[in-house]
């Protein structure tokens, strides 16, 4: 998918608001994520809400580090438990990549 993200700090920076618009050959995507920084472990948690459904997802939970976020949970789907890993990557001050991947064998595969 190809769109764009809004970024806005909030909290003097310990948190952000981030407003993505995308379209691919899924369809249109809108969605609303809230970043919030923890001090005491140095990580941050990724609070996400689809326009579609208007619900906040779990949180995935991660840090920074050179210039890459690298964050994980657990989930449910179809009734088994999955891995989640969400990857920022290639960050600049005009763009960056993201990816998320899904693993039902506890992230073993590939390895």
């Amino acid at each position: 998918m190809d769109g764009t993200t809004v970024v806005r700090k909030v909290l003097n920076g310990r948190a952000n608001l981030v407003e993505l618009v995308a379209d691919g050959p899924a369809g249109h995507f809108e969605g609303l994520n809230l970043r919030l920084y923890n001090p005491q472990s140095h990580q941050w948690s990724l609070n996400f809400s689809n326009a579609s459904d208007g619900t906040l997802s779990q949180p995935t939970i991660g840090q920074f580090k050179e210039r890459r976020g690298e964050f994980f949970d657990q989930e449910t789907l179809n009734g088994r438990a999955i891995f989640v890993r969400f990857v920022i990557s290639d960050i600049t001050a005009t763009s960056c990549h993201f990816e998320q991947a899904y693993s039902d064998d506890g992230a073993r595969r590939g390895r």
